[in-house]
């Protein structure tokens, strides 16, 4: 859970000129990774207009499809968010982290809670921090929202987020439908879950750091959601994702969401679906900044694999719990790659009959 015992990373790298990493930031891990340098590397394109296309070609989903199975990231253009909505989205994430820092405190995480500005999988005083600043608010269902922690400066970030939200959730849930095509499976197994779904938002401030190389922007993790849309706010790079050992550089398209699949998806798909670790560096010299939108099932879902995919109990690979139980256990913990999910698994025996 969130510690308001952590400072801001922006307040401290404004006192020091970004010069001073204090220990508890450095990250020597970072360096020993290796990173691929091969173009071929770059993640999926899919093209959103002609996946909504009735008569969509079947090369086209079955690229959609490969990206889901093969990747579990894809970077999705012609996509539905309206530009002026984006671009609005994108301007008001710059003006609230270049708001003073005292203004910024009033909307302070508080102990034991997500919402608000601040720190998230923060768990104990001994742990590695990630070298970032974030506003994290539940955004869907309208019931879930605490608008206490909706800044209300600058003064059309909250109906901006509204709109933005909306917009990126109708992008999500066409998303959802097709995946569930490709899967021959009815779309209805996978939206009766999402039956006002929990959709949460985190805008992410990466400050610049002389000591690039020696701190993590976001621990390397996957998403315990169903989908993640990501946008990015500049043009500077910092997403990498794990691929055949090695972290891949993401370059995002402009105008494109960055789309990646999560744990709860790879759990309703008994595996079929994959999520994948990811992480993000920070630059030396340049400021970077995403907002990402997390969509997951309804808190009264459970979440274990569907049943039209694994037909026999035998098949299933995860356990099933009730999605309060594993939004608890997931935020609960710091960010570690994929262990969450490794703990879903159920143990199969050994022993023959």
């Amino acid at each position: 859970m969130a510690s308001h015992l952590v400072p801001s990373v922006q307040e401290m790298v404004a006192a020091s000129g970004g010069d001073v990493v204090p220990p508890r930031y450095l990250r020597p891990e970072v360096t020993s990774d290796p990173v691929a340098g091969d173009t071929k590397a770059a993640i999926p394109v899919i093209d959103f207009q002609r996946l909504l296309d009735p008569d969509a070609s079947h090369v086209e989903l079955a690229r959609f499809h490969g990206a889901c199975q093969d990747w579990g990231f894809f970077q999705l253009i012609n996509q539905s968010v309206p530009d002026g909505v984006a671009q609005a989205m994108m301007e008001v994430t710059e003006d609230f982290f270049r708001l003073p820092a005292e203004t910024k405190k009033q909307f302070a995480q508080e102990p034991g809670q997500l919402d608000g500005c601040g720190h998230l999988f923060v768990v104990s005083e001994q742990q590695k921090l990630d070298w970032s600043d974030v506003l994290y608010l539940n955004t869907q269902p309208p019931e879930r929202r605490n608008m206490k922690f909706w800044p209300d400066s600058p003064a059309n970030l909250r109906v901006t987020l509204d709109k933005y939200t909306a917009a990126v959730k109708n992008v999500a849930e066409c998303l959802l439908a097709i995946m569930a095509k490709n899967l021959a499976i009815q779309p209805e197994a996978i939206a009766e879950k999402c039956i006002d779904g929990i959709q949460t938002v985190r805008m992410n401030y990466y400050p610049p750091c002389a000591q690039a190389d020696k701190v993590i922007g976001l621990s390397p993790h996957s998403d315990a959601g169903l989908l993640t849309l990501v946008l990015q706010v500049n043009e500077v790079q910092g997403l990498q994702i794990m691929r055949d050992g090695k972290w891949v550089p993401v370059s995002p398209i402009q105008g494109a969401l960055i789309v990646n699949l999560g744990d709860t998806f790879e759990i309703f798909t008994n595996g079929r679906y994959m999520s994948v670790e990811h992480r993000v560096v920070v630059d030396p010299q340049k400021e970077r900044l995403s907002i990402a939108v997390f969509h997951n099932p309804s808190m009264d879902a459970m979440i274990g694999p569907l049943k039209e995919i694994a037909t026999c109990e035998k098949d299933q690979v995860y356990m099933t719990v009730d999605h309060a139980s594993f939004r608890r256990l997931y935020f609960s913990a710091k960010l570690e790659g994929k262990n969450f999910l490794e703990g879903m698994k159920l143990k199969i025996s050994s022993s023959s009959s």
